[in-house]
């Protein structure tokens, strides 16, 4: 019977991997820990935080990592400008306590900036799939097209009465976006989804999906493949030569 309930399980797996490859994929994250940075010096302080520049214009998201002095990492996560004094601090769930003690340790307690833990206050919900696009534009009056709309941007879009958002980026390999809305509109957006997505095959997927979908793409998953004894280079060594073989 255990043989048994495996096999389903993996073959639902299976379906849902599928779905996302050919179709379109909801899932609910809103377990994700999300984190405002406000204020004067949020710029600065999180560019002396963060790997990468931050220092981008308005709407852009940065992929980066945070690193310790001897250059572990001690966080794989995403910034997004929202305004010049403001920032959207995203990463998983099991880094959340790590991600906020970082950020009161690495701040400077004279600068001007805030850190304001957000994550009960969103709802977030992912769609991922081929289909994403033509979903997304039958819910909302934005422009969703690649040019008004690249890879790693975000914008604000209406969906029903909710301002949502929306972030274009993925950790399936697959066109789709984030979709952060607040709380108090979460079941009216998510109905509103599940409705239109009927008309493109709209499957929900879980955890177990979307960590088949990146394991097939050779996205790291922070605390199970990389963790602060493996450093940036080594990690993208690594990623290197895994696509060599």
């Amino acid at each position: 019977l255990h043989r048994v309930d495996r096999r389903q399980r993996q073959m639902c797996i299976r379906d849902r991997h599928h779905a996302a490859r050919n179709d379109v994929v909801l899932m609910d994250m809103s377990f994700m820990s999300k984190f405002l940075v406000q204020g004067n010096d949020a710029c600065k302080v999180l560019n002396q935080i963060c790997c990468n520049e931050i220092d981008v214009e308005d709407g852009r998201i940065v992929y980066t990592q945070w690193t310790n002095k001897a250059g572990g990492l001690e966080a794989d996560l995403t910034v997004t400008r929202l305004a010049r004094n403001e920032y959207m601090v995203i990463a998983s769930d099991t880094t959340h306590g790590h991600v906020k003690m970082w950020m009161d340790r690495n701040i400077p307690k004279d600068s001007h900036a805030f850190v304001t833990d957000v994550t009960s206050s969103y709802t977030q919900l992912n769609i991922h799939g081929p289909k994403s696009r033509e979903l997304l534009k039958t819910l909302t009056s934005v422009d969703v097209s690649n040019e008004a709309f690249p890879y790693l941007s975000s914008q604000y879009i209406d969906i029903d009465y909710a301002s949502v958002l929306a972030i274009r980026v993925t950790y399936v390999g697959e066109l789709g976006w984030e979709l952060y809305i607040p709380s108090e509109h979460a079941i009216q957006v998510y109905d509103r989804v599940v409705e239109a997505g009927k008309a493109f095959n709209l499957t929900h997927a879980g955890l177990q999906t979307l960590n088949s979908l990146r394991l097939e793409k050779g996205y790291r998953d922070y605390g199970h493949d990389i963790d602060n004894c493996d450093t940036p280079l080594a990690v993208s060594y690594t990623h290197l030569r895994a696509h060599e073989t």
